[in-house]
């Protein structure tokens, strides 16, 4: 049996690293990490206050440089790991660029793509719960501190 060194929890604890990243600069701490053949092409995390621009969440940007980084628009045969659940916005990005799979870590209950009924493209696959612990914690921890500040 070969152990496969490049599995979902290897690039999921990826994008927890951007998503690290996000809370460092008091982002909601969210990362994405999109990857074609086990190599990473893309990695962000939300920059909605550092841009001031509320479309900048971490799938958002993670679809754009990994079409720059392609040079097209389509995603097929890509996976995007991110640690929250798409909301409605880059579940429809996600759908218009056909990304192959997507797995993510925690679920968002409220605002999620999933509890919305948003279509995902017919052909991508999803899988959650990866790292969702972590993924959560996370979150939780930004919130508790953020409204111990306020």
């Amino acid at each position: 049996m070969m152990i496969k060194p490049f599995d979902d929890t290897y690039f999921m604890k990826k994008a927890l690293q951007e998503a690290e990243a996000a809370f460092d600069k008091g982002e909601i701490p969210v990362g994405a990490v999109i990857v074609i053949e086990d190599r990473i092409i893309a990695r962000c995390h939300n920059l909605t206050e550092t841009l001031n621009d509320v479309t900048a969440h971490a799938e958002m940007q993670a679809i754009t440089a990994a079409a720059n980084f392609l040079g097209g628009k389509y995603l097929k045969k890509c996976t995007l790991y991110v640690t929250l659940e798409p909301c409605q916005m880059c579940a429809g990005a996600l759908y218009w660029s056909q990304i192959g799979k997507i797995v993510y870590g925690a679920r968002d209950e409220e605002r999620g793509c999933i509890n919305l009924n948003t279509k995902l493209h017919p052909k991508t696959k999803m899988i959650g719960g990866v790292l969702a612990e972590e993924a959560s914690r996370l979150l939780k921890r930004f919130f508790v501190e953020k409204r111990n500040l306020n």
